[in-house]
């Protein structure tokens, strides 16, 4: 049974070693290839189509984070499955969080939330943190935003979370002229403050740091003319955040 699981194949685009971006600590961190969604602010477009990743199975990904094991341990860190969207290929990501529970990891996954009707109870019982990219509350903006997405599912998949006891981090992307309309701002606070396991709230300023992967892929960057958000603005979503009583980064 644990051989056939481990067998397992999924896209894999890269990995990297990063401190205090995805999660607690140092973290060995995974990005798989493929995700529903195309958000006009995406930085990794490489990531958006299996086609991007190369295949590779449970073992093999296991065998590479067990290289790193140790030295993230020893930092406070441990694994976090990212993309793309982990939850596009649900069956590979749990039976690597299972790998790297065997292995007393701390897990997180970084996920949209729009697919958490794929992640079944035993992935969830892999995950100790869930890193929620909430694109926008007003379900028109989040339609804008996402192109092919629906507020639904991923406040769904937050309550489901919460029913389960799972601490949440919730990262919200301010685009100037996109996603900062006050009002935009307050529905996603709203549903953060109705999450009880939600432990902060991350704005993330939107950046242009991605605008050269799109050429390298012959795309135009939806956001090529889109300024990043000013200081002051950054300090009243922040400032909307913590009005609901929320821990703001």
């Amino acid at each position: 049974m644990v051989t056939t699981a481990r067998t397992v194949t999924g896209s894999l685009h890269s990995f990297d070693i990063s401190t205090g971006v995805d999660g607690p600590g140092t973290r060995f961190v995974a990005f798989l290839a493929g995700c529903p969604l195309r958000c006009l602010y995406c930085h990794s477009p490489d990531t958006q189509f299996r086609r991007y990743g190369g295949l590779t199975t449970v073992a093999d990904l296991l065998t590479e984070i067990r290289r790193y094991e140790r030295f993230v341990k020893v930092a406070g860190g441990g694994v976090t499955i990212s993309g793309g969207e982990p939850l596009q290929q649900a069956g590979f990501t749990r039976e690597v969080l299972r790998g790297c529970k065997e292995m007393r990891l701390h897990t997180a996954l970084d996920t949209s939330g729009f697919l958490g009707d794929r992640a079944d109870d035993d992935l969830l019982d892999a995950v100790d943190l869930v890193l929620l990219d909430i694109k926008s509350g007003d379900p028109r903006t989040y339609a804008e935003v996402t192109r092919t997405g629906r507020l639904e599912p991923t406040v769904r998949f937050a309550h489901r979370l919460a029913e389960r006891g799972k601490p949440i981090w919730v990262r919200f992307v301010l685009v100037p002229g996109l996603t900062d309309d006050p009002a935009n701002v307050d529905a996603v606070a709203a549903v953060a403050a109705g999450v009880p396991t939600v432990e902060r709230v991350e704005v993330l300023p939107f950046h242009r740091l991605g605008e050269q992967k799109y050429a390298a892929l012959g795309l135009p960057f939806p956001l090529a003319g889109t300024p990043a958000p000013s200081v002051a603005l950054l300090e009243r979503v922040q400032g909307q955040f913590r009005d609901h009583g929320l821990t703001v980064y």
